[in-house]
């Protein structure tokens, strides 16, 4: 996903920073992180109050399994529901969503 378009999903919140984070790119507004692209796919920050949210529109969370321990490791990023892809008011909601739990996290 190339920074246009990056910067387009997310003109409802306001202009964000992008940098290289997990070999991937991470999404900053305010300085607060709000989603990163990792493997080509956006994830938005999510955390214990937002996450029921994310899961109740049929995201996904994204996880890895350790390499030392081999044990299931969540992290607090979520896919966008497809629909928000389209629809820039959609989209505009879980963003803000997204930095509201970057807030709640002081990161």
């Amino acid at each position: 996903m190339d920074n246009e378009r990056i910067a387009e999903l997310f003109e409802g919140l306001g202009p964000v920073g992008i940098r290289k984070l997990f070999g991937g790119k991470g999404i900053y507004f305010d300085g607060v992180i709000v989603a990163i692209v990792l493997r080509g796919e956006l994830l938005l920050k999510a955390d214990a109050e937002s996450a029921p949210d994310f899961e109740a529109a049929g995201c996904r969370q994204w996880t890895y399994t350790g390499s030392r321990h081999g044990k299931l490791v969540s992290m607090p990023y979520w896919s966008i529901p497809d629909s928000a892809f389209d629809d820039p008011d959609e989209m505009a909601v879980w963003a803000r969503r997204a930095y509201e739990a970057g807030r709640r996290a002081g990161k």
